[in-house]
């Protein structure tokens, strides 16, 4: 995943050029300063001249929506009238993150009063904020000193955020087979995903991917094969794994033939046992994850394209469902019918033929493993009332993987919660959680916080 890109935007006050004119030369190292902490954070930096004015900040904004940065951070190195600055800002795109900070840690009342000069721009950061919040226009807040460790690390991650809340606005998510019958907690018109969150969904059958299995050469099948076995622990038939191969390449041609960043399929909807698309394509489904391409079951496309952009905007991240509680244990058993995010497993997955009984259609190969244990985030959309959406986040504890024998060819992991599971399940259906999530691992909830409001949705954390 490439480095997110930002516009760093300096904010200055014309009249110091008039009754300080030596001030904006001290004051300016501090954008060298905080761009080397921002390149050292993880983030590639643009880095406009100091804007003073209304043209200045129209201009710096247009190069960075021509550079096609992921969010503006401002920095103000005075206090800086909103007015110059707002509706510009207002007006773009790009997410804007404000990085409060200032060049001096120490303002103690034994510091010399005139430091005050090139330590000011707080006050400019809550004009600018105020006037953002009255205008409508999301923005986040980072503030902190830079030599604070936490301050860069959390300014990336809103970039972060907001890079994965613009991946969500303009994602394109291709639903294969339409949704699993009755199925209701996901279940939103293409009309409303688009209308509220911006997504676009495409709806094929099975048999629309034919002409793209198709085109798939033998040459290609067998560098994929080798590339599996390089990968996986391939316990699997030959002929089963090939085919699997095959119609993977298929599906993921056509999603890259028209820029699909995620993907659902209903396996029902899968009952050929004969012609190009004659098994479910439960493989690549599992590669596509790791690839950066959302994925989620049964056609949920609000899943799908949620899981999509959180792995755009930070990776790590996998579909799951959450199936049965462990009381005793006090976690929760996740797993699903073939699809994980290999990036994610503890230990090298398992590559096997799995037995398909629901349709005609062959038995596909597929992975099975467990997620690493660790630090992680449970991360749900769920649609609401009047076409609203409640992002709901609870930071969880990845278990270690199952020692039952039986487990071995399963996907499958186990998560506790920070409540107690009875309290964390009751809160959970009382904000709604839908049954199918997904897993990021680390502990992203303020992050996430922060991909909500740009989102403009509501945030829920539960912990």
């Amino acid at each position: 995943m490439k480095n997110p890109k930002v516009g760093l935007l300096p904010l200055y006050l014309k009249f110091y050029d008039d009754a300080l004119p030596d001030l904006a030369a001290k004051v300016a190292p501090f954008v060298q300063r905080v761009q080397e902490h921002l390149k050292r954070g993880g983030l590639e930096v643009v880095v406009a001249p100091i804007g003073r004015t209304r043209p200045d900040f129209a201009s710096a904004v247009e190069r960075f929506e021509a550079e096609s940065v992921d969010a503006i951070i401002t920095l103000h190195l005075a206090y800086s009238p909103s007015l110059e600055s707002v509706e510009v800002l207002a007006q773009s795109r790009l997410p804007i993150v404000m990085l409060n900070t200032t060049p001096d840690r120490d303002f103690g009342g034994h510091v010399d009063p005139m430091r005050l000069l090139e330590n000011h721009g707080i006050h400019g950061v809550q004009d600018l904020a105020s006037m953002l919040r009255r205008l409508g226009k999301p923005y986040r807040i980072v503030a902190g000193h830079l030599d604070d460790s936490s301050v860069i690390e959390r300014c990336a991650a809103a970039v972060r955020a907001a890079r994965a809340a613009q991946r969500l606005r303009s994602m394109r998510v291709l639903r294969i087979g339409g949704m699993f019958p009755g199925m209701g907690d996901f279940a939103v018109s293409d009309g409303v995903l688009q209308k509220v969150l911006g997504i676009t969904v495409e709806n094929i059958e099975p048999a629309g991917l034919a002409d793209a299995v198709n085109a798939v050469g033998e040459d290609t099948v067998t560098a994929e094969i080798a590339a599996d076995r390089k990968q996986f622990r391939v316990e699997c038939d030959e002929a089963v794994h090939a085919r699997s191969v095959r119609i993977g390449l298929g599906l993921r041609r056509f999603l890259e033939r028209s820029d699909f960043g995620a993907f659902s399929l209903n396996f029902f909807a899968f009952k050929e046992s004969t012609g190009p698309v004659n098994s479910v394509p439960f493989l690549e489904c599992c590669k596509a994850m790791a690839c950066g391409t959302g994925y989620a079951g049964e056609g949920d496309a609000l899943t799908a394209a949620l899981v999509g952009a959180l792995l755009q905007g930070f990776g790590a991240t996998t579909f799951t469902e959450i199936f049965c509680a462990d009381w005793a244990g006090q976690s929760l058993f996740l797993s699903h019918m073939g699809e994980i995010n290999p990036a994610v497993a503890a230990a090298q997955p398992l590559l096997h033929e799995k037995d398909y009984p629901f349709t005609p259609a062959l038995n596909p190969a597929t992975l099975a493993c467990a997620p690493r244990p660790g630090h992680a985030t449970l991360v749900n959309l769920a649609p609401g009332p009047s076409d609203s959406f409640r992002l709901i986040t609870a930071p969880v504890e990845v278990l270690a993987d199952g020692t039952h024998p039986g487990f071995k060819q399963w996907v499958r992991g186990w998560i506790r919660p920070a409540l107690p599971l009875a309290r964390f399940l009751e809160e959970y259906s009382h904000l709604g959680g839908t049954h199918h999530s997904a897993l990021m691992f680390g502990d992203h909830v303020e992050a996430l916080a922060a991909f909500a409001a740009f989102l403009k949705i509501e945030h829920c954390n539960i912990s």
